[in-house]
């Protein structure tokens, strides 16, 4: 009962993060089941905004659609240099 009692705070930025981590993980599964270097298809899909980088297998390129390419380059930055 006392849970209910206290407010909780969700963070949205965790939030984000943790989503866009998740749909690259798919979208790299995806790519390599089709055969493709995920690091080149995934770059090359940032930097030039053209999703035919990335394939439609398992719904890859849809998923990877739904995510601000900034906010994809941000988290990958973050990632790197906390790491």
């Amino acid at each position: 009962m006392d849970s209910l009692e206290n407010t909780r705070l969700f963070e949205i930025d965790e939030i984000t993060c943790a989503l866009v981590e998740t749909t690259l993980d798919e979208v790299k599964d995806a790519l390599i089941e089709k055969g493709y270097d995920p690091v080149s298809q995934i770059v090359g899909y940032l930097v030039s905004g053209d999703s035919g980088y990335i394939t439609n297998y398992n719904n890859a390129r849809d998923k990877i659609l739904t995510l601000d390419r900034a906010k994809i380059l941000e988290v990958i930055v973050k990632e790197y240099l906390e790491n």
